[in-house]
């Protein structure tokens, strides 16, 4: 039994590396070296953020999103940085050379993926004191990269699209039937692609668990991971409720265990719907 979970991980492991999972940009790159000075440079940042024109485009139409309702809009990089400050465009910069990097134009379940990704980060992002007293970049981080292995898997595997399309109607959770069928979960490629994306280990050990809802009960790993992975069900089951979406299987399998691993209730979980949906509605 041992030598057949070998073999497993070792598969896919070669499964990871057949990927070619892109790496970490120079601008981003760039980007962090500024950002991780004692004082970082605003000017510098907006430049390197500059050189890229639809990259500088993007930024703003997120930036005027109605996530950050902001009272006047920002109209160039510089204006951004000053009304949101660097953490928060390195966030958007982040998401936005993600979603660069993983680009099929011909794929209708890439085009829904990116219409809610980024936002169910947002939502993550807006929950993480409240609801886990975790720091908000660190959540929007894991957040952001949590299901970035199904661009991947898209990539990687032609008969990816039909799968998924029937995996997400099936009783069963999406990790478990993709690893049955593939050899391989998109929490694992996740997990991968921000270990190349040089994220801390303990996101990137998050990542790869985070459709494992078992972890949720127990002390087998640190409490702040459990939290990120409870936390990144609640964004994703309140960002559905918003958008009056199917809760999916995940929230039927683990939604309970992740209300339990935060220490809330379901009235809290109606706050922050009623919050999130107020946000929206700006």
């Amino acid at each position: 039994m041992e030598q057949e979970v070998t073999i497993r991980e070792d598969d896919a492991k070669q499964v990871v590396r057949d990927l070619g999972i892109p790496p970490c940009p120079e601008i981003l790159t760039r980007l962090l070296a500024e950002m991780r000075k004692e004082e970082p440079d605003y000017r510098t940042v907006s430049n390197i953020v500059s050189e890229d024109v639809s990259l500088a485009a993007a930024m703003l139409k997120t930036v005027n999103s109605a996530f950050f309702a902001l009272r006047n809009k920002a109209t160039s990089v510089r204006q951004a940085l000053a009304l949101l400050g660097l953490r928060n465009v390195k966030e958007i910069v982040t998401g936005l050379l993600l979603r660069n990097s993983l680009m099929k134009a011909d794929s209708k379940v890439l085009e829904r993926f990116w219409e809610t990704s980024s936002d169910i980060a947002q939502t993550a992002s807006l929950l993480a004191k409240s609801l886990a007293g975790l720091d908000r970049e660190d959540v929007y981080t894991f957040a952001l990269f949590r299901d970035r292995g199904i661009p991947l898997m898209v990539l990687r595997f032609p008969e990816y699209e039909d799968f998924y399309s029937k995996a997400v109607a099936d009783t069963q959770l999406l990790t478990e039937a993709e690893n049955a069928q593939f050899g391989i979960d998109h929490a694992r490629v996740g997990a991968e692609l921000a270990r190349s994306w040089h994220l801390p280990d303990e996101t990137c050990n998050s990542i790869a668990m985070s459709h494992d809802y078992s972890k949720l009960t127990g002390d087998e790993i640190p409490v702040r991971e459990r939290k990120l992975i409870a936390l990144g069900l609640v964004a994703e089951y309140i960002y559905s409720r918003c958008n009056s979406d199917e809760a999916g299987q995940d929230w039927a399998i683990g939604g309970n265990d992740a209300i339990a691993a935060l220490g809330i209730d379901e009235d809290a979980i109606e706050d922050q719907v009623q919050m999130v949906e107020g946000i929206l509605a700006l």
